[in-house]
């Protein structure tokens, strides 16, 4: 659990299944925090999805213990318990975990949403999506198959974007394109919120990829050798195989 922020940090949540936490995932985070000059990333494994009915593949502490793994030694990424699976069993909202994570912080910390461009790709089918830019602005990585300059078709209705002046940022071999995201909807109308694009992360790498080798090789008695430093850290690779995931 990420521990309060002190003033004036710059904090990025990373949400996900992590199912497993794999190479791609560290990936975006680092150019995040090198692009944008971040303070912390958290990485928060999510409990109950509304939109993935079938849920994750391994169970939550198993996820959040191989996401540990996954980070461990990486300045500033933190895991955050934010999204765990709540004791009524009602599904995680990104909206209102956003929300509460941003009433504990101090008034000058900053919060942004850190995620891939085929996360963005499904939001308006999110809860209260039009919502969710003008509470933790955007910072969308780069993800094969889904070029960041198809973006503005992906957004919910009632959302536009505009070219922005890029802002000061650290230096840094990442690059990152600025944009101001308007909001037409509701009684938002007129608002704006930066949006960050993270280009030329085309990572190829899947969880369900990797889970699917994982299955084969077990059932091939060779055990889970797919996690390879290639895909993923050495000790999320140890962990899948000590506890027998993904048969």
């Amino acid at each position: 659990m990420c521990q309060p922020a002190s003033s004036g940090r710059r904090i990025a949540f990373f949400g996900g299944s992590f199912d497993p936490p794999h190479m791609g995932h560290l990936a975006v985070a680092r150019a995040a925090r090198a692009a944008l000059g971040l303070d912390t990333v958290l990485f928060a494994p999510v409990g109950t999805q509304p939109l993935k009915p079938t849920g994750s593949t391994a169970s939550f502490d198993d996820r959040v213990a191989m996401t540990r793994l996954a980070i461990t030694g990486d300045p500033g990424f933190e895991i955050s318990l934010a999204d765990a699976p709540k004791p009524s069993g009602a599904p995680n909202y990104t909206v209102d975990t956003l929300i509460s994570l941003k009433s504990e912080l101090p008034p000058d910390c900053t919060i942004h949403f850190l995620m891939g461009a085929d996360s963005l790709a499904g939001l308006r089918r999110w809860h209260r999506a039009t919502e969710i830019a003008f509470i933790a602005p955007l910072i969308v990585a780069s993800r094969p198959g889904q070029p960041l300059d198809d973006l503005k078709a992906l957004l919910p209705a009632g959302l536009a974007m505009e070219a922005a002046d890029t802002p000061d940022l650290l230096e840094s071999d990442v690059e990152v394109r600025s944009y101001s995201l308007l909001c037409r909807a509701g009684d938002r109308a007129g608002q704006r919120a930066p949006l960050y694009l993270l280009p030329g992360l085309d990572v190829e790498i899947s969880a369900s990829r990797i889970r699917e080798l994982a299955r084969a090789q077990f059932g091939s008695g060779e055990g889970s050798r797919a996690a390879d430093r290639e895909l993923l850290p050495d000790g999320v690779s140890s962990y899948i195989r000590s506890h027998g995931l993904y048969r």
